[in-house]
C-alpha cells in the first residue's frame, strides 16, 4: 500500500504565523462581535469578489435566507433550485418560509438544467438560486436569460466556489445577490461557521445587515424581525489572515485537477467536463456505476474517498412537506459521483498516488 492519502487536510499550513496572530490580536482588542474585523473583512472579501459589498453572517446557509427575505421572498412563494447540492441549499429556502420547487441538473455540468428550471416555473415563483456545484459555475447566461423573460430575482449559491467565474465574470456578482460558506473545508475556510452574502446592490445589502442583527436601526430598536446570524470578530480576523493565501490555493487546485484530468481515465469511470476555465475545483468528482468497488480500490490503494452527495435532496425525509418534484439526472449522478482528495496542501507524490489509484481501477467481473 502506498502511503496514505486524506481526503482533507484542515489544519492550518503556510498560514499558521498569520491564523494565530489574527487570533491574538482578537484577543488583544477585547472585541468579538460585529467590530473592526469584520468591517476590514468585508471590504477587503468584496475587492476579492469583485463585489462592491459583502455582508457577514453566520452561515453559507443564513446567507441565503437572508437573500431571499431581504426580497421579500417568503411563505406562498416557491424557489427553483437544483436536487443535487448540500441539503442546506433548499433548507435556507425553507428557513426563509418559501418552498423550494427542485428541476433536475445538466447530466455533463452537473448543475441546474435551465430548461428543467424553466419548466418548473409557475406564478408562485420568485427567484432561481442555482449552485455553482464543486467549483464549477452553473451556466449563468442562460440563467440571466431566464430570470429576465420571467421576471425572477436570481440569487447565486456560490459557497463553493470563491473566485470562480463564468464567462469571466466573478461568480455571486450575476445575479441580484451571491451566497457564501466559510465552513472549514470550503476554498477559504474559517475555523468554525461562517458565511457572507456578496452584491452590487447598496440598499440589498443595508438591509441585510439589519437583518442579521435583528432587524435593529440602532441598539435596542428593531424596526423588522431579523435573525441572529452575525460574522464573529475571531472567524472574520482568520478569514482576513486566509485572504491572500486564496488565489495561490486556487492555482494548486486547478493544477491538481489539471494532473487527474491527465490520467488514464478507466472504462467504467466518466470525468465531469470543465466547461469554464474559471472552474475553483472545490471538489473533483468522478462518476461509474461502481462506485462501491471503486471506493474500496481506492482505499487498497490509500486514497480516502467520500461521496457528495449520496442522496438527492428531494428525497430527503426533511424536505417531503414540499411535495418535492423527483428528478431522474440527480438521482443517478447521487447514485454514481465520488470525490477525490482535493486540497491545496497535496504533495505532488500524493497527488500521483490518486492518479495511480485511479487509473488502475477495473470493474469486478459481472
Amino acid at each position: 500500500m502506498s502511503s496514505p492519502v486524506p481526503f482533507n487536510a484542515l489544519r492550518p499550513g503556510a498560514d499558521t504565523a498569520a491564523v494565530r496572530a489574527a487570533i491574538d490580536r482578537v484577543i488583544a482588542s477585547g472585541w468579538f462581535v460585529l467590530g473592526p474585523e469584520v468591517e476590514a473583512f468585508e471590504a477587503e472579501f468584496a475587492a476579492a469578489s469583485q463585489a462592491p459589498y459583502a455582508v457577514g453572517v453566520g452561515t453559507g446557509t443564513d446567507a441565503i435566507t437572508l437573500i431571499l427575505r431581504a426580497l421579500d421572498i417568503g411563505p406562498g412563494d416557491e424557489v427553483i433550485t437544483p436536487p443535487l447540492s448540500a441539503a442546506y441549499s433548499a433548507l435556507a429556502v425553507m428557513m426563509a418560509g418559501a418552498r423550494p420547487v427542485f428541476a433536475d441538473i445538466d447530466p455533463e455540468r452537473l448543475t441546474l438544467d435551465p430548461r428543467a428550471a424553466e419548466a418548473a416555473i409557475t406564478p408562485r415563483t420568485k427567484a432561481i438560486l442555482p449552485v455553482h456545484l464543486y467549483g464549477q459555475a452553473a451556466d449563468m447566461r442562460a440563467f440571466e436569460a431566464l430570470a429576465s423573460r420571467h421576471n425572477l430575482a436570481l440569487v447565486e449559491d456560490a459557497a463553493q466556489a470563491q473566485l470562480a467565474t463564468a464567462d469571466g465574470r466573478a461568480v455571486g456578482t450575476i445575479g441580484i445577490a451571491g451566497a457564501t460558506s466559510f465552513y472549514p473545508t470550503k476554498n477559504l475556510g474559517a475555523l468554525g461557521d461562517a458565511g457572507a452574502v456578496i452584491t452590487r446592490d447598496a440598499q440589498l445589502a443595508a438591509r441585510i445587515k439589519r437583518l442579521r442583527n435583528g432587524g435593529q436601526t440602532s441598539r435596542y430598536h428593531h424596526v423588522e424581525a431579523g435573525a441572529n446570524s452575525r460574522l464573529d470578530e475571531m472567524q472574520a480576523a482568520i478569514l482576513r489572515a486566509r485572504l491572500p493565501y486564496l488565489a495561490a490555493w486556487t492555482a494548486r487546485r486547478r493544477a491538481i485537477a489539471a494532473q487527474y484530468r491527465a490520467a488514464r481515465v478507466p472504462a467504467s469511470v466518466a470525468v465531469p467536463r470543465e466547461f469554464d476555465s474559471g472552474h475553483v475545483y472545490h471538489l473533483f468528482p468522478v462518476l461509474t456505476s461502481n462506485r462501491d468497488a471503486f471506493q474500496a480500490h481506492c482505499t487498497a490503494h490509500g486514497v480516502e474517498t467520500l461521496i457528495h452527495y449520496p442522496v438527492p435532496i428531494p428525497r430527503q425525509p426533511a424536505l417531503a412537506a414540499t411535495n418535492p418534484a423527483m428528478c431522474p439526472v440527480g438521482d443517478r449522478i447521487c447514485a454514481e459521483v465520488v470525490s477525490l482528495p482535493m486540497y491545496p496542501a497535496l504533495s505532488d507524490e500524493q497527488v500521483a498516488a490518486v492518479s495511480r489509484a485511479f487509473s488502475s481501477f477495473s470493474p469486478p467481473a459481472a
